[in-house]
This record gives C-alpha cells, structure tokens and sequence, in this order.
C-alpha cells in the first residue's frame, strides 16, 4: 500500500465534515481562517520535515511514495496538515449547538 492510498479516507473525510458545515453561520470566515492555517501548517510540515529527513531521523521506502517531493519532503506529508487545518474546525462547528437567532425587530 502506498502513503498516498493511506491519506485518501482522510482527505474524503474532511471534504465530507467540511461540506457538512457550508449552511452553518460564517462559513466564508471559517474557511478563510482554514486557509490561512493550512498555509503556515504546510509551511511549517516544509521546513521541519526537510530538517529531519535531512539528518535521516526517518526515510521513507520509496516504493510506497508517488515520487513527487518538496524539497525531500514527500508530497504525501503535506496532507495531513491540510486536514487538520479543515477538519478540526467544521468539526467543531458541527459539535457546537446552534443558538437561535434573536430577533431585533
């Protein structure tokens, strides 16, 4: 099984609880927040993943990865923090109860 066959029920997952979200209150601002955090998760997962392959804490056997790198980073290692980034919040949105909207009539 390759990495790349791994990260696909994740990836489904958070489309799925995300898009379950769109009618929820401030979605546009959610997501805008989501993106924002996916940005620096991605660019951190960047950084310290080439810092430890680098100083080989960890390889990986290269007839499990798609091939495509970031630096020496595989491209599959940047999919979990996208995850994480839209997961958690709709997530959270969803296990939050909804208040009623006032009137201010």
């Amino acid at each position: 099984m390759t990495y790349a066959l791994i990260v696909v029920p994740f990836v489904v997952a958070t489309a799925l609880v995300t898009l379950a979200t769109v009618r929820r209150p401030r979605f546009r601002e959610r997501m805008a927040s989501s993106g924002l955090t996916a940005l620096v998760l991605v660019g951190l997962t960047l950084v310290f993943d080439n810092l430890m392959i680098a100083v080989d804490l960890f390889s990986y056997p290269q007839e499990h990865l798609s091939g495509l790198r970031l630096g020496l980073a595989p491209i599959e290692d940047f999919a979990y923090p996208l995850c994480a980034a839209f997961l958690l919040p709709a997530l959270y949105t969803l296990l939050t109860p909804r208040t009623p909207q006032k009137d201010t009539a």
